[in-house]
């Protein structure tokens, strides 16, 4: 992934998207009620290289930007939420080896990314704090040459499905204090995995984001970046690329929840049952496309500042990408929720609706919680702080 100014349009990814889409609305039914993870999109998603989109040419990707990354978590996003944010954290993961991985481990796993064999899992929750990137309780073992993991994590996106893991892990040493976080990658072959706890969330069911152990041991040069150092990669990739990419599948979930619900309106079966000059109908459709375009300005803005190569720990850039995810996160589901006050019972809230709300609700309250709104804003009071100019990005 390249931080620089666009010098070349974005990629054409049509193709490969409407694979993985197909692919997607064929179980999307099934993978919603048995909570049950998506493998023919994630198929999809290996056959069709997208796994690489951020791993450069050199090593057999495509050698995509964040921009790229986040028009292709839209489209994902307006089929199947779990499918996006699937696609997004693996995306995040491939970033974070692609910037700070050393040579060696770059060369080993990269191409195996770029070819659909490497699909990567986020290990960073731990139980007491949650998703917690800056600290970490479990830690890093070191014998002779290697690197001992043993970690527990009580959500793992689709870790039962993973070819590889980055794991965060307090460092190694006696005087190591909680905020020194090392990150470190496994295959799944160095490790022993051991599922635990059942799946059965409101919404992002297919996500399978259930509790796992990893245990085993790796080579010392799989620790990503400088041991103890992860705060910068928290920083300068997993932290921006999160906002970006999850505000992406939000956006684009809200947003094909709205094109199902103007189909409907404008079909022959809607004129017939909703009248469309309605004041109530029209204002809520409105406040819905609205709330959207907001959402829609900000990620531009936002991925403007990524690509500007500028230093994204400034206070103003900081808040700028934070402020993208808390609005992202309240105003798509908003957005939804408009919807269901204007179709009313029938098409805003009963299942079998073509319109989809109720899984798009359902799966969007999830958003706010999903690295939760009430710590980022306690971060950004601490950030405004420092910023007594209030400056913009």
């Amino acid at each position: 992934m390249t931080t620089e100014p666009a010098t070349r349009p974005p990629l054409d990814l049509t193709d490969r998207l409407a694979a993985v889409t197909e692919a997607t609305e064929e179980h999307l039914a099934r993978t919603d009620r048995a909570a049950e993870f998506p493998v023919a999109a994630l198929d999809a998603l290996r056959r069709t290289g997208l796994l690489g989109l951020l791993v450069p040419q050199a090593h057999g990707g495509l050698g995509g930007t964040a921009r790229d990354l986040a028009a292709a978590a839209q489209t994902l996003g307006r089929s199947d939420m779990s499918v996006g944010m699937i696609f997004a954290m693996h995306c995040q993961q491939a970033a974070a080896l692609v910037r700070y991985g050393n040579e060696q481990l770059r060369k080993e796993v990269l191409p195996r990314i770029a070819a659909g064999e490497c699909y990567l899992a986020s290990v960073t929750t731990e139980a007491g704090k949650g998703g917690h990137l800056f600290s970490a309780q479990a830690q890093l073992g070191a014998e002779e040459e290697d690197l001992v993991v043993e970690r527990f994590a009580p959500i793992v996106t689709g870790g039962a499905h993973a070819d590889g893991f980055l794991i965060t892990m307090r460092s190694p040493g006696a005087d190591a204090s909680a905020h020194e976080v090392t990150l470190v990658y496994a295959d799944r072959d160095q490790l022993d995995l051991t599922a635990s706890g059942d799946w059965q969330p409101m919404g992002m069911r297919a996500s399978h984001s259930a509790a796992l152990t990893l245990t085993g041991r790796v080579p010392g040069h799989q620790v990503v970046g400088d041991v103890g150092e992860f705060h910068r990669i928290a920083t300068t990739v997993f932290g921006p690329l999160a906002h970006l990419g999850w505000s992406a599948v939000w956006l684009g979930t809200a947003a094909g929840a709205l094109s199902r619900v103007l189909r409907l309106l404008r079909s022959p079966a809607g004129r017939a049952r909703f009248d469309l000059t309605s004041e109530l109908l029209l204002t809520r459709i409105a406040r819905s496309r609205q709330r959207l375009d907001t959402v829609h300005a900000l990620l531009q803005r936002s991925l403007h500042t990524v690509e500007s190569g500028a230093d994204l720990s400034a206070p103003a850039r900081q808040l700028q990408l934070n402020a993208l995810k808390i609005t992202a996160s309240e105003e798509c589901l908003a957005a939804v929720d408009d919807l269901i006050t204007a179709l009313g019972l029938r098409h805003g809230y009963l299942k079998d609706s073509p319109t989809r709300l109720e899984q798009a609700l359902r799966d969007l309250r999830s958003a706010p919680l999903n690295y939760s709104n009430d710590r980022l804003h306690l971060a950004d009071g601490r950030l405004a702080l420092r910023d007594q100019a209030v400056s913009f990005a």
